[in-house]
């Protein structure tokens, strides 16, 4: 099995070397861990980024395709641990490629209503969650400051703190970079309160 058939690509396309070299880890996995065979073997991405979040630190963005997602999730824990391996110095985030579509304008000639899960504020919703998968978003705030600024703070699930501590400024790197907005994530006060 070749790494260039784990990469979806539109034809004459072709991957660079940072894609080339997640897939040939993704088939290294595939062949040489038995309990991941069966679940490597149909997963496919599109694309693979690397984003600068500052520091001298650097973080590779696997975008996947929608439909594959949710078979992603099964083993993302499990890629994600061993990516960061291969890729030492570097975080391993896993996102779906989705596609926001414009809003109709005045004089558009629309056959069908453009569907709620292709609008800005929801493909940058579901971004949101699948950054910080499998820990759960518990809530949001945003701050709006008096230059018209706006700042939203993200509240992960408290069980995944040791987990995901050093990811967060990773997290908001990324995210700023896909979508220009400015996030702050932390860990819900509330709920240790609550269990105490």
């Amino acid at each position: 099995m070749s790494a260039r058939s784990k990469i979806v690509k539109p034809a004459g396309v072709e991957p660079d070397e940072l894609e080339l070299s997640v897939a040939q880890n993704l088939v290294d996995l595939e062949q040489n861990v038995p309990e991941l065979k069966a679940d490597l073997r149909g997963l496919q991405f599109t694309t693979a980024k690397e984003v600068d979040i500052g520091h001298g630190k650097r973080a590779v963005v696997l975008f996947v395709p929608v439909p594959l997602l949710k078979n992603f999730h099964k083993v993302q824990s499990r890629i994600i641990r061993e990516l960061e391996k291969k890729f030492s110095d570097r975080h391993v985030l896993l996102v779906a490629q989705r596609r926001i579509m414009r809003k109709p304008g005045r004089n558009a000639r629309v056959k069908q209503a453009r569907p709620r899960s292709r609008t800005l504020t929801s493909v940058h919703e579901k971004l949101l969650e699948d950054l910080v998968y499998p820990t759960e978003i518990v809530g949001k705030r945003t701050k709006v400051r008096v230059d018209g600024s706006k700042l939203t703070k993200v509240f992960l699930d408290r069980k995944d703190h040791t987990a995901l501590e050093y990811k967060l400024e990773t997290f908001s790197a990324v995210y700023q970079r896909l979508t220009g907005k400015n996030v702050h994530f932390g860990f819900d006060r509330v709920a240790s309160d609550e269990a105490n």
